[in-house]
């Protein structure tokens, strides 16, 4: 005796996007533009030019964009740069913002 089960299934699968977030570079009074340059050039992948840009940005408005990034790789560069700073003395700060 053999029997046939037949199934149908119908399956929609949906599909989303992840959000980006935008890590913020913040400006202080300690911290020597030159270092902010090389922090951005060496863990932000910035160009030398866009690094520049971005340092005189942070230094005439208070802040700017070091990148744009999926949450976890946002908090990894975050954590990277913190590090780096405050192993050279300088209390340079980040925030997570979302794109």
């Amino acid at each position: 005796m053999s029997t046939q089960l037949s199934v149908t299934e119908d399956t929609t699968i949906n599909f989303t996007t992840p959000s980006k977030y935008k890590v913020i570079l913040l400006n202080d009074d300690q911290t020597p533009m030159q270092f902010v340059i090389e922090l951005l050039i060496a863990i932000f992948n910035k160009s030398a030019a866009d690094a520049e840009q971005v340092t005189i940005e942070v230094h005439n408005t208070g802040r700017g964009i070091a990148g744009i990034y999926f949450y976890e790789i946002a908090e990894q560069k975050v954590h990277e740069a913190t590090l780096v700073s405050r192993t050279n003395g300088f209390p340079l700060s980040f925030k997570i913002e979302e794109e």
